[in-house]
């Protein structure tokens, strides 16, 4: 790939060690290439003005100015991609998430101890985190949420409705919310794959649980999945559904990654098709990879409903444009439509099923 094609990147952070560690890590991206660093927010606004990077990695924890209160600044006068380098304690993690509300397209945990240790040894996903994330589609400012839509609660739910099964990567945990948000409680178990950061997804889980009407929670080994609830696949584990004379039940596995990744939408659909079949409903949300296309494939064949969303609202349109390629997607909808799309499965006993 020649210079020109490259995304270029601006690494800030108050350490001149971690500047030069992911520098390093950066700059052995193909895609990729370093053209400065800044040591704090004010240095990175005169270095953004005077290098026009593609994407920024920023610190979260600086002096002068912290990196939440830049990234709003920056949403404002200067929108652009931002992977966010924080912690990985309960603040750090907090403030991460905060910073994904904010319009941050990615988070990179940094360790606390061997900081430098940890970061090369993800050296490869956080480049390919940031590379993504040059490429993902930013508005002049982070949208404001949509407001909750009156669906019905609760539903009168159709026969043979049994279970949604979701898979999202990055902008997935604000597009998840904006869906959730607006869900009654009364419809089918929700079982949900969110690629993220190990040590995020309880923190993300308990966040979504305070504001959304079902109950979210970190799916746990073996638990009965019950209407009004939503599980979220912990970290580093993947989630499958298995039928059982009780009915459907969680099942977590230590199995090694699918299209890199654990947990990985795949195992989550292909399980899905296996326990539901038609009586399942799949979504794949914003996304970088290929992860899910195959699974949802898998789900569709069995003659269950498969949603995409569509390019326009999503930050990264990877994993529902593989979806799409591969066959896997019956409708594309736009995210704001998808809470009335699903509540539509759910309570009407027979729908179309198109694909343009």
């Amino acid at each position: 790939m020649s210079a020109p094609d490259r995304k270029r990147v601006l690494v800030v952070d108050d350490s001149a060690l971690i500047r030069q560690v992911l520098s390093l890590i950066l700059a052995r991206h193909p895609g990729l290439e370093v053209v400065g660093t800044a040591t704090d927010p004010y240095d990175a606004r005169e270095k953004i003005k005077a290098l026009h990077p593609d994407v920024l990695t920023l610190d979260v924890e600086m002096p002068r100015m912290d990196g939440i209160t830049f990234l709003g600044k920056l949403a404002k006068a200067h929108p652009m991609p931002v992977v966010m380098v924080s912690s990985l304690t309960a603040k750090g993690t907090a403030t991460a998430l905060d910073a994904l509300a904010m319009g941050a397209v990615d988070v990179i945990g940094k360790p606390e101890m061997d900081a430098v240790q940890g970061l090369e040894a993800m050296g490869a996903e956080i480049a390919e985190t940031v590379y993504a994330a040059a490429q993902a589609m930013i508005r002049s400012r982070p949208p404001a949420p949509a407001p909750a839509q009156n669906l019905p609660s609760p539903p009168r739910l159709a026969a043979g409705r049994q279970l949604i099964a979701i898979g999202a990567s990055t902008g997935g945990t604000e597009a998840l919310h904006e869906v959730f948000r607006s869900l009654p409680v009364g419809l089918p178990p929700i079982a949900v794959v969110q690629h993220m950061l190990p040590g995020f997804t309880e923190a993300f889980a308990a966040r979504l649980d305070r504001t959304c009407p079902a109950t979210i929670k970190v799916a746990e080994e073996g638990e009965l999945l019950k209407p009004s609830t939503i599980y979220l696949a912990p970290s580093l584990r993947h989630l499958r559904v298995e039928r059982r004379p009780s009915g459907l039940v969680a099942r977590l596995s230590d199995a090694p990654p699918v299209c890199r990744h654990r947990p990985s939408a795949t195992v989550l659909f292909e399980s899905v098709a296996e326990a539901c079949g038609a009586k399942a409903l799949g979504i794949i949300l914003t996304g970088m990879g290929d992860d899910g296309a195959e699974g949802l494939f898998h789900l569709r064949e069995t003659g269950a409903l498969t949603l995409g969303q569509d390019e326009a609202t999503c930050v990264v349109y990877g994993m529902p444009r593989v979806a799409w390629a591969r066959g896997a997607v019956t409708e594309q909808r736009p995210l704001s439509a998808m809470p009335a799309r699903m509540f539509q499965w759910c309570t009407e006993p027979s729908l179309p099923r198109t694909r343009p």
